[in-house]
């Protein structure tokens, strides 16, 4: 059996952001394997995810993105402001509203499959973010516009979003739209 020396638990725990105890348990199991201990990890992150999948995620952020005349706004729910709060769920919001932008999803279903910026999809990486923060994250609802009229996005304090589509008038003016 090899030894699992703390250097070894601190580079998978950098890995995969689990935590310190389940990446020592992983590594015993797999007998030091730290590619072998991720993917256990990883699966282990994606029962976490099914079991948690009934918790009521009632909290969360809205995430918008933008370019030109397209624009996209995503409401992502956790359990708790907490983890609504969280570096680690912000990206994460902002990720996956650039990935609903760059693909075009229109609806929610769609948007599980689009690819983020890493090469996961949204859903791999929804399931890799409840092992690693520990609740239920939903990606609840989106919208999108893609026109060749003025678009703006504008989200307050990660809870209200808005996206207007201007006809005439400037990019200013419908940033100062949707500001309102």
């Amino acid at each position: 059996m090899a030894e699992i020396t703390a250097s070894l638990v601190k580079e998978l725990r950098e890995r995969t952001g689990a935590g310190m105890m389940e990446c020592k348990k992983a590594l015993t199991e797999t007998n030091g394997d730290i590619d072998a201990a991720a993917e256990a990890l990883r699966k282990s992150g994606l029962a976490k995810a099914d079991k948690k999948a009934s918790r009521v995620a009632a909290e969360g952020r809205v995430a918008a993105a933008q370019v030109g005349g397209k624009a996209v706004l995503v409401e992502i729910n956790s359990e708790t402001d907490f983890v609504a709060k969280d570096g680690n769920f912000v990206d994460l919001c902002e990720a996956i509203a650039a990935a609903a932008l760059a693909s075009g999803s229109t609806d929610v279903d769609s948007l599980k499959t689009a690819k983020l910026a890493s090469g996961e999809t949204v859903e791999e990486a929804r399931a890799a973010a409840i092992a690693k923060l520990g609740e239920n994250i939903q990606v609840r609802r989106m919208v999108s516009v893609n026109t060749n009229n003025h678009v703006a996005a504008y989200v307050h304090g990660g809870k209200i979003g808005v996206l207007i589509e201007v006809a005439g008038g400037d990019a200013d003016l419908a940033r100062g739209l949707a500001m309102h």
